[in-house]
């Protein structure tokens, strides 16, 4: 178990064990090197007990919502060298590995959405885990912020996109 100070990334690495699902964390504080050119590291490798492995980018955010009885906006943004990185790992790992985003969201205790979502619970948080597969974030991604260099997706995109991460790795 690799000491992370994101508790988001905790939080999923806690739900991975609490799943006994196999995984690799991933040491963030170093860079690979693949054909003389470094790639931003991936946090987990993932091994799903049926389909394909995957190669994960946990993606912190918070519940956005106005007020507790409005929908909250899911925020999805990453950044082109995220994208860039999961697509090169993809490639590199071959075709029994695929890359994703997974979005954590943290929710607040009285948020409406406590009842819709699947939560895992950890250090007196609540949180969902959603995966959107690369390529087809990639193929969806509209400009967020050209000096930022961010992307995002819709929310109508990324509602249909994104995959509850038990759906995909129990499947």
């Amino acid at each position: 178990m690799v000491i992370r100070r994101n508790h988001y990334d905790a939080a999923f690495e806690a739900y991975l064990r609490a799943q006994k699902i196999p995984y690799v964390a991933v040491d963030e504080k170093r860079r690979a090197l693949a054909k003389d050119a470094s790639i931003k590291s991936l946090d987990f490798i993932v091994y799903a007990s049926q389909g394909p492995n995957l190669l994960i980018d946990v993606k912190g955010r918070t519940e956005i919502s106005p007020n507790q009885n409005q929908s909250r906006r899911w925020e999805n943004w990453a950044t082109l060298e995220d994208i860039q990185g999961l697509q090169q790992w993809q490639e590199l790992f071959g075709n029994d590995f695929v890359s994703g985003f997974v979005f954590a969201y943290q929710l607040p205790e009285n948020s409406i959405s406590n009842s819709l979502e699947k939560l895992f619970e950890f250090r007196g948080n609540l949180y969902a885990f959603y995966l959107v597969k690369i390529d087809e974030y990639r193929q969806k991604m509209k400009p967020r912020s050209e000096s930022w260099q961010t992307v995002f997706l819709h929310q109508q995109d990324f509602q249909e996109l994104r995959n509850p991460v038990d759906a995909i790795i129990q499947a």
